[in-house]
């Protein structure tokens, strides 16, 4: 009775064990890894080992292996590994399994520190956990220099981080050393723009940033972004005490030891990136999309603009020259329809052109210019419906419809207090009506004219605008009388009417800068939630005010305007130039309507790479970007399951 009894006790724990055994392959094909919101894997690999060891001395291996303890891979070592002493042949660096081996192609210079930086391009396989600023060193000398700099790169002309830029020492203080002989220590920086040089004897520097387009860690070519300090760096160190914490439990301290390290200095240079400004002048091309226009553009701002000579044509009195603020890219409308429908116009044409010796010197250059087809024959197409359809209505006794000049009336809805209309025309204007321009306020229910204030465009000749000071609420009607501008080749606008209402001040907000800190000229632009211009004035008696704001998030950055001409000016080596600087005011306002904003900016307050904040930054740090993915990774698993 017992033996039967124990048989089915048995006989049931077997059954139970083989569906929960069923259970559980069911599940495990269901749901394959980790439980929907259950932890990250968020320990990066350890370094457990090496060959050579680390910091060894003597060193004669050029084959080194690191060892790790859990599988591993390398995220984009060609941006984030360097190897300092700079190696001319690019080294092999080979991840396998726990292992990265790397062989350095290079001869080891004698008594040398080398520092292999890895950044935080080592990571673990499953989760991308980056084992952070982790450096590998060894010494083919008797000592190890450990001494490092630090500091961060910014953009010069907004402050941005800058990812991935070259930064190297030269122990040889003469300026050609940047422009002749390879760094001699190095580093990149990483997403924030920041930079860490290792393995650096004691001695007296001059620090470099260079973004190196031919990898040669020279600056070799001027379209290059470069930076440099002026003021000599010298490593150094002091003794500092730090407190670790050991705990009992999330709520009780065990110990508290006190530890002795060396902290490096200087750890907070800035520098500040820029591209100089090419003095190469040459023409890049030039071209006739139209048959009455046409183009030519050039490699750099001129003085002068170039002088034309018709070969096949008269040039004199024969075009309307159209040109950009740095005579760069000029447009030639042709006044005579008799050279507008040449075929091809031959030209000659006269203008400084830099040689082989960077020198200016006058160039001649001969152009044929024939009417740029469209392509697949469109305009055969085009030519021959026209042709058709006026058969078609001379067939029918159809007067032909009246072609007006192309026009746009730009008057916004609801018209900012500062605000203007805008007239932008397809091609210059050979003459107006400022009779046929009226401008009415609208009194009781009746419109009545007012005077305005009408202006070209400097640049652009075929825009104008029109003034007023408007009253706040004002109901406006804005109109043109037919025959009101008549373009160069004959054809003249429609009538137009709009009509609009201006803003009340009601809407709108203030913003004043009080600025210490400044020594000289200098201009504030005003600047959205985008880091995007909205307005630019210039700084008086150390104010910027800005009126009229509508309600929105807001910034600003101040230019030292050292040359007076409104526009920030980089900066040039070879005179020892530096960029004019940049100084962000460090927040965002957000402002409200009937909201004034009086706020102090003290340029030097803040140092200069916190001053952008990060919502205004376009190169954002990687490590947010990696939680984001994951999170990102862990909402579609969820969804999967």
């Amino acid at each position: 009775m017992l033996e039967r009894r124990n048989y089915k006790v048995k006989r049931l724990i077997r059954n139970i064990l083989v569906a929960a055994t069923a259970l559980g392959a069911v599940y495990s094909c269901a749901s394959v890894g980790r439980p929907d919101g259950g932890p990250y894997d968020e320990t990066p690999p350890r370094f457990i080992g090496s060959t050579p060891t680390a910091n060894a001395l003597n060193n004669t291996r050029t084959r080194i292996v690191l060892e790790f303890d859990e599988f591993i891979k390398l995220e984009k070592p060609n941006e984030k590994v360097v190897i300092s002493p700079p190696q001319l042949k690019q080294p092999e660096i080979k991840p396998a399994g726990r292992r990265i081996t790397i062989n350095i192609l290079d001869s080891l210079l004698p008594n040398t520190t080398y520092t292999i930086d890895f950044a935080d391009a080592i990571v673990d396989n499953n989760e991308g956990n980056p084992l952070g600023d982790f450096s590998f060193v060894f010494s083919t000398g008797d000592v190890i220099d450990s001494m490092r700099v630090s500091g961060t790169v910014l953009e010069a002309s907004n402050l941005e981080p800058i990812k991935g830029m070259l930064v190297g020492l030269h122990s040889n203080l003469a300026d050609s050393a940047f422009t002749s002989l390879p760094f001699e220590r190095v580093s990149r920086t990483d997403s924030r723009g920041k930079f860490t040089i290792r393995g650096i004897a004691p001695g007296t520097y001059r620090l470099y940033a260079l973004i190196d387009n031919d990898q040669n860690y020279i600056f070799s070519q001027k379209s290059e972004a470069i930076a440099f300090l002026d003021s000599l760096v010298i490593p150094h160190f002091d003794r500092r005490i730090r407190q670790d914490t050991t705990w009992i439990d999330s709520l009780t301290i065990d110990t508290i030891i006190e530890r002795d390290y060396a902290h490096y200095l200087p750890d907070d240079l800035i520098m500040r990136s820029f591209k100089e400004e090419s003095v190469i002048q040459y023409l890049i091309r030039s071209e006739r999309l139209q048959p009455f226009k046409f183009s030519l553009f050039f490699a750099n701002k001129a003085d002068t603009l170039p002088t034309v000579r018709g070969l096949n044509f008269d040039e004199r009195d024969a075009f309307i020259i159209e040109h950009s603020q740095r005579n760069d890219t000029i447009h030639y409308w042709i006044r005579d329809s008799l050279i507008y429908k040449l075929d091809t116009l031959k030209l000659g044409l006269d203008y400084l052109y830099t040689d082989t010796l960077n020198q200016l010197i006058p160039r001649t250059d001969t152009l044929k210019l024939s009417m740029r087809r469209s392509r697949g024959g469109n305009q055969e197409k085009e030519q021959e419906k026209e042709r058709k359809r006026r058969k078609k209505d001379d067939e029918e006794d159809v007067p032909e419809p009246t072609v007006f000049l192309k026009s746009n009336v730009n008057v916004p809805s609801a018209m900012d207090v500062y605000g203007s209309v805008t007239l932008s025309f397809e091609e210059p204007i050979a003459h107006y009506n400022l009779e046929a321009i009226h401008l009415k306020q609208k009194v009781d229910t009746v419109f009545q004219e007012i005077p305005f204030e009408f202006e070209q465009d400097s640049i652009a000749l075929s825009r104008f605008y029109v003034y007023t000071e408007w009253e706040p609420q004002g109901e406006y009607e804005f109109s043109l009388d037919s025959i009101a501008f008549t373009g160069i080749y004959g054809l003249h606008t429609d009538k137009v009417t709009q009509t609009f209402k201006v803003r009340s001040l009601d809407e709108y907000s203030k913003i004043f800068f009080n600025i210490s800190g400044l020594d000289g000229p200098a201009f504030v632009e005003l600047l959205d939630a985008q880091d995007k211009v909205i307005r630019k004035i210039t700084v008086v008696n150390n104010q910027a005010d800005f009126y009229f704001l509508m309600p929105g998030k807001y910034s600003a950055r101040l230019i030292v305007d050292r040359n007076q001409n409104g526009v920030w000016d980089t900066g040039n080596y070879e005179e020892k130039l530096q960029p004019e600087e940049v100084y962000y005011f460090p927040k965002i306002l957000e402002t409200k309507a009937l909201w004034d904003f009086e706020e102090a900016w003290n340029l030097k307050a803040t140092p200069l790479d916190k001053q952008k904040v990060d919502e205004l930054k376009k190169q954002k740090p990687d490590e947010p970007k990696q939680r984001e993915s994951r999170n990102a990774e862990r909402n579609r698993s969820s969804g999967r399951n």
